[in-house]
């Protein structure tokens, strides 16, 4: 059997799906579907929106702040069982997880922390601390902790906007960010261990270290129609279903954030 799933931060579901550019959804051919930033309750968006017809429809918003953060996960497959964020409380709240146990493969979508605003110091001179990247890599930690619990009993596919470049070669202007949150060291280590502990970034796997591939542009600089951009959304899966894996891709055609798509299909 074939699984296609994809994976969009669509950084506001109210706004994308009023737009043309929600068509990508409903003409969508894909088995499991992750959003992340949804900003939105379920019972905010039009019901063929929140719960469309043909699909299970789960979500994990934000509890601590309205209109901000959230995942929802449609799944034209039935899940076993379906949790919302991770075990431990001080991790819940902000909505950034959702997890759904199928037949052959644990699967997590997740919009995990970035690093947040630049400290600065009593003279209001930036200090090169990032507000959040302690809690972001506290959540980061957590969630390795609990993916590997799971990985116990069979294997992981996690998608997701992880708010990290990991290489170089994954954003345009790696030497002039160097000390900008998503590509710090401690951020871009923690990749390194994941990766070594045997989670596949799946689209390297099946492009290798092709050039200019990126899945977010700052909205602010007009970065998209340069192609000024980084590579922070992924589909991994652990290296047991690694020969599951038959494409991977970044759907960078698909407007309507500052976001695109991401995809991975699997022969199961």
């Amino acid at each position: 059997m074939r699984i296609k799933l994809v994976s969009w931060n669509v950084n506001g579901l109210r706004a994308v799906s009023a737009r043309p550019e929600w068509r990508w959804f409903t003409e969508s051919d894909a088995h499991i579907v992750g959003l992340q930033e949804t900003k939105a309750m379920p019972e905010q968006l039009a019901a063929d929106v929140a719960g469309p017809a043909g699909w299970d429809a789960h979500w994990s918003s934000s509890v601590v702040k309205k209109g901000y953060s959230g995942v929802a996960v449609f799944s034209r497959l039935r899940a076993l069982r379906v949790y919302a964020e991770l075990p431990a409380p001080q991790w819940q709240g902000e909505g950034r997880l959702l997890h759904l146990e199928f037949p052959q493969f644990h699967y997590f979508n997740g919009y995990f922390p970035n690093g947040g605003a630049e400290e600065l110091d009593e003279n209001g001179k930036p200090t090169g601390r990032f507000k959040r990247v302690p809690y972001k890599m506290g959540f980061f930690e957590a969630f390795l902790a609990h993916a590997e619990t799971c990985r116990k009993e069979k294997p992981v596919v996690v998608c997701g906007d992880f708010n990290i470049a990991h290489k170089a070669i994954d954003l345009a202007r790696p030497k002039q960010n160097e000390k900008n949150t998503g590509f710090l060291p401690e951020e871009r280590a923690f990749l390194d261990r994941f990766t070594d502990m045997g989670y596949v970034d799946t689209f390297r796997h099946i492009h290798g270290d092709r050039e200019g591939q990126y899945s977010w542009w700052s909205y602010k600089t007009r970065a998209r129609a340069r192609n000024i951009g980084w590579r922070i959304d992924y589909f991994f899966v652990s290296q047991e279903l690694l020969p599951a894996v038959t494409d991977a891709w970044i759907e960078s055609d698909v407007h309507g954030s500052d976001h695109c798509p991401v995809g991975l299909a699997l022969e199961i």
